[in-house]
């Protein structure tokens, strides 16, 4: 089974583009998961028969959202996150990155493990949506993939917003304390793999100059000058079954690539 996640930074404006449809021909994803779609399902001109179509789109037009397009039907699908964890964690206290009305978070159950895919709101550029990533949104969807794993194993994938170590980013030097390559966001990340959860392509390639997001300034994305920060993680549960894991830098149509992994059946 592939599963391939992607911010598509606006699925109307890839597809407008004739990069969308030719990129589902040549790697035919068993399950893929979208961030930033900027749409709601209606709003997609994209005809895929083969697939299923699952959206959690934001209430702001043209903003946020994600989807799941999957070949097997789920058993369930979930929308943002459980009431008790929101709470939990006072996510809509200050209205920034309330999952039920972004569209970030959507879950797919099957046979015998979860798909979880998230869009993570950005810090900014002031840091504005530090203490929301620190001290709600990283633990509330930490919360949320552990309770999903007290019934069986989970992959989560999308667009993290961080960069978890400095080989993670072209220039990290030039970054410490920047949005996306600060303490707090790193350790959040880094909460993830405490908890058991592994980053699946750092467990086949170590090292720095694998990117999956370029500004589109100074020729960023053709320099290679770069940052990781979509990713794919899995129970340690699943690790027997992960055959590979991949960045796809070569798929154009939006700022980030997509990342993928094989896993048997």
């Amino acid at each position: 089974m592939k599963i391939i996640s992607w911010n598509v930074n606006g699925i109307r404006a890839v597809h407008k583009k004739g990069l969308f449809l030719p990129f589902i021909e040549k790697y035919q994803p068993d399950i893929l998961c979208l961030q930033e779609t900027k749409a709601e399902q209606h709003q997609s001109v994209i005809d895929l028969p083969e697939y299923e179509e699952y959206w959690n789109s934001a209430e702001k037009k043209g903003y946020s959202g994600t989807a799941i397009f999957t070949k097997e039907k789920p058993l369930s699908v979930i929308n943002g996150l459980p009431d008790e964890i929101i709470k939990k964690h006072g996510l809509c206290a200050d209205g920034y990155g309330d999952p039920l009305t972004e569209g970030r978070v959507i879950a797919a159950e099957y046979k015998d493990f979860y798909v979880v895919t998230v869009y993570t709101p950005n810090a900014k550029d002031d840091l504005s949506r530090i203490p929301l990533r620190e001290k709600q949104w990283d633990p509330a969807f930490l919360s949320y993939c552990k309770f999903l794993e007290k019934k069986k194993p989970v992959v989560f994938c999308g667009d993290l917003n961080v960069a978890h170590t400095p080989d993670d980013l072209a220039r990290p030097k030039e970054n410490v304390g920047l949005k996306g390559f600060t303490d707090e966001e790193r350790a959040g990340f880094q909460a993830f793999i405490d908890a058991g959860f592994i980053d699946t392509f750092r467990h086949f390639k170590k090292g720095n100059g694998f990117y999956t997001w370029w500004s589109h300034f100074a020729n960023a994305r053709e320099r290679n000058v770069g940052w990781r920060i979509d990713y794919v993680l899995i129970s340690p549960a699943l690790l027997p079954r992960l055959k590979s894991a991949d960045i796809l830098p070569e798929v154009m149509g939006s700022d980030h690539c997509p990342v993928s992994i094989d896993i048997s059946i």
